[in-house]
């Protein structure tokens, strides 16, 4: 009698602990990062086991000081500062969001501020010589919750140790583009026209991925991110507002077409 109580004990200990520990979550997926410069440019990247951080890339190529640097995936400038002589000197840091950051460091000079959304092919900065730094080259990082991380672009791993040629594809046109909804949990009004005088012809789910085929102008609409005439055509007759979907531009996207 007195195992069977302990053993009882020992479960309902069990379950309540259980109760108390929170359920583990789901690691979000990482952005598609891309090659931070233009469009159809070739930069040598090296990595090496004495880099700090390790995982971080230096790019380099010939007569690149003031060559501009873009952003490698979209987000929200979060750290735009000068360190002067020491360290990153000049840099920039990209918040992509889901505990994913990237670092843009040497920079010659800044072409973005604090809290500005950012998308590929963007131009942040331009490739500089300052802070602990031998010479113009982009020391370049990709950081998860604050610990850099193995760099990717396009989902393929960088190498790691030696120097590799990398082609960028960065902010090319594709003919089509691609954003997040975001209403903060309501589904969102898909219409037939660009604009709320039309009618309604289903919903899309707040956090849905969408696929923009083209853009244009109409009814002016208030949302997440702010007041927006642009409307976004996601399928044949199917058209939602851009104030509520997050796309890493402001206004048109480039290289999508209008409608």
């Amino acid at each position: 009698m007195k195992a069977r109580s302990l053993r009882l004990l020992a479960v309902a200990l069990l379950a309540t602990v259980g109760g108390l520990v929170a359920p583990t979550t789901p690691a979000l997926a990482a952005p598609t990062f891309k090659v931070p410069f233009p469009c159809g440019q070739a930069w040598s990247g090296q990595t090496r086991t004495n880099h700090s951080p390790a995982n971080s890339i230096d790019f380099n190529r010939t007569n690149d000081l003031g060559d501009p640097v873009v952003a490698s995936a979209p987000g929200t400038v979060d750290v735009v500062t000068n360190l002067g002589n020491t360290s990153y000197g000049r840099y920039v840091r990209i918040n992509h969001g889901g505990g994913y950051t990237t670092y843009y460091a040497h920079l010659n000079g800044f072409n973005v501020s604090v809290g500005q959304r950012v998308g590929y092919g963007q131009v942040i900065g331009y490739v500089g010589d300052t802070g602990n730094s031998f010479g113009a080259h982009l020391h370049y990082e990709q950081r998860l919750n604050g610990g850099d991380i193995r760099v990717r672009f396009n989902g393929a791993l960088a190498l790691y140790w030696g120097t590799r040629t990398y082609t960028s594809d960065n902010g090319c046109s594709s003919g089509t583009g691609s954003g997040t909804i975001n209403t903060a949990g309501s589904p969102l009004t898909v219409r037939s026209g660009p604009g709320t005088g039309h009618s309604a012809v289903g919903t899309v789910a707040d956090g849905a991925r969408v696929t923009i085929s083209c853009q244009t102008t109409g009814t002016t609409v208030t949302g997440t991110y702010g007041t927006s005439n642009i409307w976004d055509r996601i399928g044949s007759g199917r058209f939602v507002s851009d104030a509520y979907v997050y796309t890493g531009s402001d206004g048109f996207i480039p290289g999508v077409p209008r409608c």
